[in-house]
């Protein structure tokens, strides 16, 4: 059953008590979900600790890892175990972005009077799963840049709001593999992490292998509702920064931009993060103190949530490439002051 443990984080500012007694009932809530999402997905702690990281924070995120790795069940299982109206699109060469935004279609009614009626499409849900994002055109891919940073579209000039809370949880596959498309640059900043998933261990797929492959198998439970969820995200933003992770954050963030006088790996970065950087890192630190059940996130969320808030927001130059130079080795000298 789901927990009845009521949780409803205030709409203004809460009282220090009130604050510690809300973080308190949403880690029991938290917990719990996480007991439900152990039984369907098996291992995999990292990647379940930074999609309810995405979700809480308010963002989106990308899920890049070779096929068969769960990452679209892990996306199934989330919207059952959470309350939330799911959908999913799964993402083709052909795929044209009225496919996933929705379109308007002219009608005639029984006087004969014709109108134009709007059918929407797979995007008006709270979790959108969009499978293998990259094997779709370039085109289609920045259908979603409105969706995702604004929470609506617009269609023959007219503005449709998306339900709340909306979450675009993509998966990919690595570049390497045949027929996809690399996203764009804008459109990656749209989202708050790259989770990268790899291979479980052998003890995971283990019991991953004997629970699937019997007569049934554990259907996920639901754990939240989307307005549990939504209180949640109003209870993140209420958490205090200490001043020593606020000033930890900017300077890893202005770290990775272009610098004359850079040394190591660094002195090959083309590019590196913005403003919307620094915000992630805040919001996805702040979750992570809560999911843990702390009051306050410290220097160990910031070095633990640097990789997927910062990867797929930097490149490294040509040169750097040549050099066998990565942007986790980038990242990895930034973070040593921190350490």
């Amino acid at each position: 059953m789901v927990s009845t443990t009521p949780f409803n984080a205030a709409q203004g500012s809460a009282s220090p008590a009130d604050l510690v007694r809300e973080v308190e009932i949403l880690g029991e809530r938290l917990s719990l979900v996480r007991d439900r999402i152990g039984e369907v997905i098996f291992g995999q702690r990292e990647v379940v600790e930074q999609a309810l990281i995405t979700l809480l924070s308010g963002g989106h995120a990308l899920l890049i890892g070779v096929p068969g790795l769960a990452k679209t069940r892990l996306v199934e299982t989330l919207g059952t175990i959470l309350g939330l109206d799911d959908k999913r699109i799964q993402c083709t060469p052909d795929l044209m972005p009225a496919d996933i935004l929705g379109s308007e279609v002219l009608e005639e009614s029984e006087t004969g009077r014709r109108s134009f009626r709007f059918l929407p499409g797979p995007v008006f849900c709270q979790l959108l799963m969009a499978d293998e994002i990259n094997r779709a055109s370039p085109r289609t891919q920045s259908a979603l840049l409105q969706a995702m940073q604004e929470g609506r579209v617009s269609i023959a000039g007219q503005y449709h709001p998306l339900p709340q809370p909306f979450h675009v949880l993509a998966t990919q596959n690595p570049l390497e593999q045949e027929g996809t498309y690399p996203l764009p640059e804008a459109q990656l900043d749209r989202f708050l992490l790259q989770i990268d998933v790899d291979y479980p261990d052998r003890d995971a797929e283990r019991l991953m292998l004997i629970a699937t492959t019997g007569l049934g198998e554990q259907p996920p439970r639901p754990a939240m509702t989307a307005s549990e969820l939504q209180a949640a995200q109003r209870l993140v933003r209420q958490i205090p920064v200490g001043d020593s992770v606020v000033d930890a954050i900017l300077s890893l963030v202005r770290s990775g931009r272009p610098e004359e006088a850079a040394e190591g790996p660094r002195r090959f970065v083309a590019w590196g993060p913005g403003p919307r950087a620094s915000q992630a890192l805040m919001l996805a630190c702040r979750a992570r103190a809560l999911l843990d059940g702390r009051y306050a996130p410290s220097i160990d969320d910031v070095l633990a949530l640097a990789p997927p808030v910062l990867r797929h927001r930097m490149a490294v130059s040509f040169a750097g490439r040549a050099e066998g130079v990565t942007v986790t080795q980038v990242i990895e000298q930034m973070t040593m002051p921190l350490r």
